[in-house]
């Protein structure tokens, strides 16, 4: 018993250290997370200017950050500030009573028969329906655009964040393989079960990053994009609803299909086709031509344990919950995986 004493006070001890280092930290968790799915991500293009430039070691660090910002970051400010600018104006008019979403939706609805010949299901009216999808829409637009005076004011807090982040990739990048050699001989847990978790930790999370948040906002920028061709209210927040939307399984359809219908319910049947049109031809079909070329070998999890674990992040983690509820869910999977391999191998001897 004397003899495992020391151990076990070291190990209280390094686990007191640990947690303390976290909580340090804990304010900036969220640029180091991004630093590290960034380096795993780009990591190949890394080791591909590496080959090309090979008398130069600042040469592939400066393209490959510049890539990541190319692909990126300007795009992601670009789109942020459209949807704050258009919530925004769309909020203030929906306040001065410019534009009535209940009247909207309550129009659109009437032209619906099997609602105007049963205007009541199950005690509900057509009217009611209207109201609560109106109200709905209203809230939605209203929280967009009161999150603008918070980003605002915590503008300075982003550009630390996003600063760190880069300065933390410029590492990662550099010394990223040295880093995960050390830790694997460090973790007391075991080299090859490291090995598998790394590995999987990698693979979700440029299967998620790659073919899914890229998708996700091509998806959701062409149809943006096609909403205000054909002059649909509010087409950049409708766009941000089918990014998330396509971050699922469920897929922007359930947004670009209603809406083709709406059109035509109205009326307008060759904006309703075109819709529709560009809707199937490019929106859809980016699913089955991009998405397998840009994941590659990257593992890919069952539909329903993607879209269980998205969501859990969402709600856990806000955006960032997209990249790790996956990246969770892939660990989770595998250590069970893991353990059921060595019961059996345990059984078989």
């Amino acid at each position: 018993m004397q003899k495992n004493t020391p151990y076990i006070l070291f190990m209280t001890f390094v686990l007191l250290v640990t947690v303390s280092f976290f909580f340090l930290i804990k304010d900036f968790l969220l640029a180091c997370f991004w630093a590290i799915i960034f380096a795993v991500v780009f990591d190949p293009t890394y080791q591909r200017f590496r080959e090309y430039f090979k008398n130069s070691e600042k040469m592939p660090l400066f393209l490959t950050m510049a890539m990541i910002i190319l692909v990126f970051v300007i795009p992601l400010l670009t789109i942020t500030l459209m949807i704050t600018e258009e919530s925004t104006d769309y909020y203030n008019k929906i306040q001065s009573g410019e534009i009535n979403p209940q009247l909207y939706f309550q129009d659109t609805l009437a032209l619906l028969p099997k609602l105007n010949n049963f205007p009541h299901i199950r005690g509900i009216s057509v009217g009611q329906i209207s109201t609560s999808v109106g109200n709905a829409f209203a809230q939605a637009v209203k929280y967009i655009a009161q999150q603008v005076p918070a980003l605002t004011q915590n503008l300075l807090n982003l550009i630390v964040q996003v600063a760190l982040s880069f300065y933390i990739l410029f590492f990662l990048l550099r010394d990223g393989h040295q880093l995960v050699r050390k830790l694997i001989s460090l973790i007391p847990i075991g080299d090859k079960i490291e090995i598998e978790l790394f590995e999987r930790f990698t693979s979700v999370a440029r299967a998620t990053v790659k073919g899914g948040l890229i998708v996700a906002v091509i998806q959701g920028s062409i149809g943006g994009l096609l909403f205000w061709l054909v002059g649909i209210p509010a087409a950049f927040l409708w766009g941000m609803v089918m990014i998330i939307l396509s971050l699922l399984p469920i897929g922007s359809a359930l947004v670009w299909g209603p809406a083709a219908a709406i059109l035509f319910l109205q009326g307008q049947t060759l904006k309703a086709v075109i819709v529709l049109t560009v809707g199937i031809l490019a929106i859809g079909l980016i699913d089955n031509f991009l998405r397998p070329r840009l994941i590659g070998k990257d593992s890919k999890m069952s539909d329903y344990l993607v879209m269980v674990s998205t969501l859990g992040g969402l709600v856990w983690f806000s955006l960032t919950g997209f990249v790790l509820g996956p990246i969770i869910a892939a660990l989770f999977v595998t250590c069970w995986e893991i353990l059921g391999k060595d019961s059996q191998a345990n059984k078989t001897q």
